[in-house]
């Protein structure tokens, strides 16, 4: 009771961390998983989430709970001041702890040193399970990981967290490795029969490219970063020029944000967060961008994002240069609501307006997109300009394996749920037929080219069209060689 006493605290202590982290890591953790498989689905993300949440509670149990620094602390830890090198001394400890008596109560079922190395065996076989579904990772690979996982552990114990405390608190176990490690490779062993039965990530991904070639979410972030962007160089060239004994005017905000969405995309076809996404703007008629439309575009995402950052920034600053903010944190941290309605009454009215519209303004700009059949926002509609993708590192990798762009449909068409690979996604998630001038196509082709980046037909525009607006893919006579050659 005591050691499963001891093992609830470390879990409690990781789940009070956990959506701390999770927060942090999530705008790095959509980039990574965008970039190389250009999208977030749900099975990936859980997975992932999933691992990161399971190695938080793994690094907690090998260091919580931690002990008070006190004079005679390395006194009271002085038995486990030096590594144990002997392998094999569990089975000692076993026999000790059993008092020399031969029985299963004894030696296994009321044995601590069992119970310890059995928790040790379990610590890290979840990794071999996730380095198998989730990393794709070989068992001679997985061993490698887990005993490097382990040596980490043993070593934050045995240098007392790294310097934390003047000596270790626990004991640096060469047996903990060996258990640890096998522990990792058993994880692998046993998730064979299991992630046979379950879909694969890439399956999962495939699905969720076929229904929606430009995942909402994938644009969602380009804009955070771009809007993140734009508010660093801001406040970095407002920095500089307070420095220098000046003050940074308004026009050199609006300047730098004319930069940022009008100038780069003009020149390059896509903004910072769009070209770091692997996104870029195609116009609906297929032309070049024009600097009306992406002024218009720019200045509808202003109207819609700016009012939210700018109220929230004016509280900020109301906030910090108030002279009772200790107090009033004192009474939202005392009396719940009614403290967050002091807080609302020391923003004044224009401010308080200006957070109050552009949420509203944010609310409805997403809900509007999330109802459009493509999942098109209000500034795309109306400025005629839309994103498309460019290829994922996996897509990439896989046309460069086979020298040509039919892997990447194939395997699309084979994630969508055909044995054969001919299934078809449109935009808005439905498995058609191709008609018009792309009948004749192969259908992996067609998924190749919505899986890379080929803008959905809108209504009144030609396929063929649509088929010139895709970032890479073979030709029609090309894609029948290359289908006939694969069959």
């Amino acid at each position: 009771m005591l050691m499963a006493t001891a093992y609830v605290l470390p879990i409690k202590t990781a789940a009070a961390l956990f959506p701390l982290l999770a927060l942090l890591l999530l705008l790095p953790t959509a980039v990574v998983l965008y970039r190389r498989h250009g999208v977030m689905s749900r099975g990936r993300a859980l997975s992932l989430y999933g691992f990161l949440y399971y190695s938080l509670t793994a690094f907690c149990m090998t260091i919580v709970p931690l002990p008070k620094q006190t004079a005679d602390m390395c006194q009271r830890f002085a038995m486990v001041a030096h590594p144990q090198w002997m392998p094999g001394n569990t089975f000692r400890d076993i026999w000790k702890e059993a008092d020399h008596k031969v029985g299963l109560n004894a030696l296994v079922l009321q044995n601590p040193a069992v119970a310890g190395t059995v928790f040790n065996l379990l610590l890290l076989l979840p990794l071999g399970v996730f380095l198998r579904y989730h990393f794709r990772r070989s068992l001679r690979a997985t061993a490698a990981i887990g005993f490097a996982v382990s040596l980490s552990f043993e070593l934050t114990q045995w240098t007392g967290v790294w310097g934390l405390y003047t000596c270790p608190y626990r004991l640096f176990d060469v047996d903990d490795l060996i258990v640890n490690t096998a522990g990792a490779m058993a994880g692998w062993l046993l998730t064979g029969p299991v992630a046979r039965m379950l879909p694969t990530l890439e399956t999962l991904d495939g699905r969720a490219l076929a229904a929606r070639p430009v995942p909402f979410g994938r644009r969602l972030t380009a804009l955070v970063v771009d809007v993140a962007g734009y508010v660093v160089a801001s406040v970095f060239t407002a920095a500089v020029m307070t420095y220098q004994g000046g003050s940074a005017p308004t026009w050199m905000l609006v300047g730098i944000f004319v930069a940022w969405f009008v100038l780069l995309p003009l020149a390059t076809g896509a903004t910072p967060g769009k070209r770091l996404l692997l996104l870029k703007l195609v116009a609906d008629d297929g032309g070049p961008l024009v600097p009306w439309r992406l002024a218009l575009r720019a200045l509808l995402i202003g109207a819609l994002v700016m009012p939210f950052l700018a109220g929230l920034f004016l509280a900020a600053l109301t906030l910090l240069n108030e002279p009772y903010p200790s107090g009033l944190f004192a009474t939202v941290r005392d009396s719940g609501t009614q403290g967050a309605a002091a807080v609302l009454m020391a923003l004044s009215p224009v401010q308080l307006l200006a957070v109050l519209v552009g949420f509203s303004l944010t609310v409805v700009c997403v809900r509007k997109t999330l109802r459009h059949p493509d999942r098109l926002a209000p500034h795309d509609r109306i400025s005629g300009i839309r994103n498309a993708t460019l290829p994922h590192r996996r897509a990439a990798r896989a046309a460069a394996r086979t020298g040509d762009g039919t892997a990447a449909g194939a395997a699309a068409g084979a994630a969508a749920g055909t044995a054969d690979g001919t299934a078809d996604g449109t935009a808005d998630g439905r498995v058609d037929r191709p008609t018009g001038p792309l009948a004749d196509r192969p259908a992996p082709v067609a998924v190749a080219r919505a899986a890379e980046g080929a803008p959905a037909a809108a209504p009144g525009r030609p396929v063929a069209t649509m088929a010139t607006m895709a970032t890479t893919g073979p030709g029609p006579a090309e894609t029948r060689r290359s289908a006939a050659n694969s069959r």
